[in-house]
């Protein structure tokens, strides 16, 4: 038999008005053009439920029982990487046979959904012991406290992997189209190293390292770079500075060389880039300098330096007033990484 039509609202509507006002079964129809059959089952369905419309229809049972259902939401919060494929054998040894879709619907339905996992700095006990300790210690210093620090960090920028991840709007058959692509070369085409600072008042002086970066070279960047970054932010007195655990920064050389120009430093613990608000800033540069797309290692410089100085005071200031959101996080996870 082949399906009819639904009715519309409109007549459905009218079918239930006809029937209020007191005209037979029989007299609706005719009037209308429909069937008998179908305005009393529009009439009955209104006299029941009080509606018209059509009740929310109970689908196919579910393969998997509320027991299996227990089992696997257990299996996957115990352990995240369990695949599809180990889920299906699970409950098949248990006596269900489903599909590896059945398994994917099951968990949407639980508020669970299958994502990459980020790739955070390996912690060891202590990294966390450290880091729960510094937030702790810190979380209800005053906005004041901070906005006093002068953060600091070096990055690398590769010259064309910063590009890799572009997308581009094309036809089907356009892929290798050249407006398409992205040039690359081999082993990523370079890449420069970037010591840089930042402050509540906005970006510090960004400096390219040339070669590989030992104690004294570390003692000669700050030397031209620290110092004249405080007064250009207009620091003042009691400025705090930071920078992480590295060997090159924590050297006996270089703590007599920051004591020696009386310059305080934040105490700071081991792996946690989570903590230091220019992480941020590095990933808004390479974000910026990603849609100039440089063409050479000296262009890439250049381009970094153009887009590190255009970084508002605004994105600046906001990461320092966000830090206890930052450590109230740190602290929620327990020393983990978090979104930061």
């Amino acid at each position: 038999m082949a399906k009819t039509k639904e009715l519309s609202k409109d007549v459905r509507a009218k079918i239930v008005d006809l029937h209020k006002a007191g005209m037979s079964y029989k007299t609706i129809p005719k009037q209308l053009g429909e069937k008998v059959t179908t305005v009393g089952v529009i009439i009955r369905k209104w006299k029941k439920h009080k509606r018209t419309v059509n009740l929310p229809r109970p689908g196919a049972l579910c393969k998997i029982s509320p027991r299996g259902v227990a089992m696997i939401m257990r299996t996957v919060r115990n352990q995240p990487r369990t695949t599809r494929e180990d889920l299906v054998n699970d409950l098949k040894a248990a006596g269900t046979i489903v599909t590896k879709k059945t398994i994917g619907n099951t968990l949407c339905r639980e508020g669970l959904k299958s994502c990459s996992a980020r790739k955070v700095p390996l912690l060891k006990k202590a990294h966390i012991h450290a880091c729960l300790k510094f937030a702790n210690e810190h979380l209800n210093d005053s906005e004041d406290n901070w906005v006093k620090v002068l953060w600091s960090d070096e990055t690398k920028m590769e010259l064309f992997d910063i590009n890799s991840t572009r997308r581009v709007w094309r036809r089907r058959n356009a892929a290798y189209d050249p407006k398409n692509t992205i040039p690359t070369v081999k082993h990523g085409g370079g890449n420069i190293m970037l010591w840089g600072c930042f402050s509540a008042k906005g970006t510090g002086q960004l400096h390219r390292i040339k070669g590989t970066m030992d104690g004294a070279m570390y003692r000669q960047i700050l030397g031209e770079n620290l110092l004249p970054s405080a007064r250009a932010l207009k620091m003042g007195r009691g400025w705090v500075f930071q920078h992480d655990n590295d060997p090159k920064h924590t050297a006996k050389a270089t703590k007599e060389c920051l004591k020696k120009k009386h310059i305080k430093v934040l105490e700071w613990p081991s792996q946690s880039s989570d903590l230091n608000p220019i992480e941020n800033l590095w990933r808004e540069l390479k974000v910026r300098v990603a849609k100039r797309q440089p063409r050479n290692l000296n262009d890439l410089e250049k381009i970094c330096r153009e887009e590190w100085d255009k970084i508002p005071l605004e994105m600046c200031a906001n990461l320092v007033a966000s830090y206890k959101k930052r450590l109230t996080s740190v602290i929620a996870n327990k020393g983990f990484a978090t979104k930061y």
